[in-house]
């Protein structure tokens, strides 16, 4: 019987690879129909995309008041109480504690 179809094979196997490309065109990781979700993913990323770029602006801008050339004293002030934990002489500081969790 092998000998029968010998003459079929290299058509069939081209046959075979060709059902395999196009269902891969179709239905792949990158295929036709995986189009609707690419776009939707694209929609995510740009909007993550502006949310950094507003974030970048933002550490710009205070990058740029901390320079030495361009130095605001209210910022490095802030800045220099936040990183060093200190506090104004007649200002009240409330601690917490954010370690402890506490199940009801």
């Amino acid at each position: 019987m092998l000998f029968r179809l010998r003459p079929y094979l290299p058509t069939i196997a081209i046959a075979l690879v060709l059902i395999y490309v196009c269902s891969q065109y179709l239905t792949g990781e990158k295929g036709f129909f995986s189009q609707e979700s690419r776009d939707k993913d694209l929609v995510v990323k740009e909007k993550q995309l502006a949310q950094l770029k507003v974030q970048r602006a933002d550490l710009e801008a205070r990058a740029k008041y901390l320079r030495s050339d361009n130095l605001s004293k209210d910022l490095l002030e802030e800045r220099a109480r936040l990183l060093l934990g200190l506090t104004e002489p007649n200002a009240y500081v409330i601690r917490y504690d954010t370690t402890s969790n506490v199940a009801s």
